[in-house]
């Protein structure tokens, strides 16, 4: 039986999506009636868009009876998720080509490394790459001469944008093909030692930079659970991922058979077929719930509490962090993965993955049953891949093998998700707790104000925050700067908290899959920058962050204060093509998009 929260939340985003979710249906029902879209080309169109092509691709394609996939990848050969897509279009070509289909390469999307941008210039303008990315992929798909579109993306802002783009055109089949987790390096427990110990002063910049190349070795995701492999396991759970494909290790027999099976089965549904699914049909009120509810259960990113509103917004879809909040106090915790525990992606995948997770979660009746995934039925949702000798089968998933990392039914890790919303006379913010012992949950501290983590790196070098404290750093919103990752504070934060002082962060910025066990009020809304009450507080101003309750509190007066002036926007590094970009943004918790009014 479905919990009756979860179809209290789920009608409730119904009802309020309904002029929006209907909006985005006229749009996409407009463009099936179309037909198929090569036939509206002329004579000069279909000649430029086969001239690359080879003599045998020209005539399938010629031919208009064929399927001709579209490719948006997000190769490039720096970034370590994205590096194994290079060989992934002839994989692709070569599976279709038996059967009469294509496949083109439509676009790449650029790809940028948080990992590598973390307390860079770059990191200023990592968010908004997922509205550049949403974008680019609109533009690539606007040939509009494709049946259907593969997304090869992972990583942070890449795999959100890309979904957003291709909502734009959701009359085509659509899915995407992962590309798999780096095997494990140092372990986790170890990265954590040596980053606090570098922020001490007790080691090297060599020691660090030795552990880091132990922990990012090769082609795949980061092993941790960030937001790469929350987009991963979100996008399996909403059905956009074939299902126990989001983990399979590159280079794999497992992970080529699954890349040319997505293909030959999206081709087989395409508009001409009785088996067509657009991608409307797959992102609805309820898969979008269903990607939440795999999100709290598994205490995945807090970047998912923007990237899913903005993802559901770009399908007339009006999620909010009431309805994230409200579903947090009914999910229970089912994994612990890094930085939630000591395992990591591998160990998780080891242990049945997204489909033993999707069982556990569809047996508490937390699952919305009657979703369409891209390829198949709901309840395929539920196997796990394998090759039997050289075949590709599904199997019905067992129940977790390791239950240090994915809970066996009947038990959980918490009662209630890893995500909660708190609100006061702060505002709203996001807050990660699965990582957070129960007994640094409640913090009530004096505040220490900063505008840039730099700031706070420096006063922590003069021993300025050995103390209970609350950092607070403002003006890092989307409006104000982009609304980077505030990465740097976590180790320096997570020593003063082993020196036994009471301390939290409190911020309009950032903070990413990579929350950990100092607790963190993140994304306040208003941001400072548009006059939220960050923009009032000052130093020693007593503040309470109740974890528990759901409580961000200034016990002191901000009714009288002045607001602080707003740092001058930083131009250097491309940050000044974005200006128009934070002008236009939206809140937070609207998505931090400026592709929608």
């Amino acid at each position: 039986m479905t919990h009756p929260t979860l179809m209290a939340v789920t009608e409730a985003l119904c009802q309020r999506s309904q002029p929006t979710r209907i909006a985005f249906l006229h749009r996409t029902q407009q463009q099936a009636d179309t037909g198929k879209a090569r036939t509206s080309l002329s004579c000069g169109n279909m000649a430029h868009a086969v001239a690359a092509s080879c003599q045998q691709d020209k005539q399938h394609m010629l031919d208009m009876t064929t399927a001709n996939v579209a490719i948006i990848s997000a190769y490039n050969d720096m970034l370590s998720a994205h590096a194994p897509y290079a060989d992934y279009p002839d994989q692709i070509k070569a599976a279709l080509l038996p059967l009469g289909h294509t496949a083109q390469v439509a676009g790449c999307v650029p790809a940028m490394c948080d990992g590598v941008t973390q307390g860079q210039p770059g990191m200023e303008m990592s968010l908004f790459s997922r509205d550049v990315i949403a974008q680019a992929t609109a533009i690539s798909l606007s040939h509009n001469v494709y049946d259907a579109t593969l997304l090869l993306g992972v990583c942070d802002k890449i795999a959100p944008g890309q979904l957003m783009g291709a909502l734009a055109y959701a009359h085509l089949p659509t899915l995407f093909i992962p590309s798999g987790p780096m095997t494990t390096g140092t372990s986790n427990d170890q990265k954590v030692a040596v980053r606090q110990a570098y922020a001490a002063g007790e080691v090297g910049k060599d020691a660090l930079l030795a552990m880091e190349c132990q922990a990012y070795h090769s082609p795949g995701t980061c092993t941790f659970y960030g937001t790469a492999n929350t987009n991963q396991l979100v996008l399996e759970a909403m059905g956009l991922i074939l299902p126990g494909a989001a983990f399979v290790p590159p280079d794999s027999a497992l992970r080529q058979a699954l890349t040319c099976y997505a293909a030959t089965a999206l081709a087989s549904q395409c508009a001409e077929s009785a088996t067509y699914r657009p991608l409307a049909d797959v992102v609805t009120e309820k898969s979008v719930v269903n990607g939440v509810v795999a999100l709290l259960a598994s205490g995945g990113s807090t970047n998912h509490t923007i990237h899913l509103v903005a993802m559901a917004r770009a399908a007339g879809i009006i999620l909010t962090w009431e309805d994230i909040d409200a579903l947090s106090r009914i999910v229970p915790l089912l994994t612990r993965v890094y930085p939630n525990g000591p395992a990591d992606i591998n160990a998780f995948e080891a242990a049945g993955g997204v489909p033993t997770l999707m069982a556990h979660l569809h047996a508490l009746g937390l699952l919305h049953a009657d979703t369409l995934p891209a390829v198949g039925q709901f309840s395929d949702q539920l196997t796990t891949p394998r090759l039997d000798q050289g075949q590709l089968v599904w199997e019905t998933a067992t129940p977790s093998t390791d239950t240090a990392v994915i809970a066996q039914p009947g038990s959980h890790f918490s009662a209630t998700s890893g995500l909660r919303m708190l609100s006061g006379n702060m505002g709203n913010a996001v807050i990660k707790v699965s990582a957070v012992d129960p007994a640094h949950r409640v913090v009530c501290a004096p505040a220490r104000v900063f505008e840039c983590q730099h700031e706070v790196e420096q006063a922590y070098q003069r021993g300025e925050l050995n103390q209970d404290v609350i950092v607070v750093v403002r003006f890092n919103g989307p409006a104000a700067n982009g609304m980077p990752e505030l990465h740097k504070l976590m180790p320096i934060l997570g020593n003063v908290q082993k020196m036994g002082y009471q301390v939290a962060l409190v911020t309009d910025g950032r903070l990413s899959g990579a929350s950990g066990k100092v607790p963190a009020a993140l994304h306040v809304c208003p941001e400072a920058m548009h006059g939220g009450a960050l923009a009032s507080i000052q130093d020693g101003d007593l503040i309470t962050l109740d974890a528990n309750t759901g409580v961000l509190t200034c016990h002191a007066d901000l009714s009288q204060r002045y607001v602080a002036n707003t740092p001058q926007a930083a131009t250097t590094w491309g940050r000044d093509l974005f200006a128009a970009a934070r002008q236009q943004v939206s809140r937070a918790d609207e998505g931090a998009t400026y592709l929608f009014p």
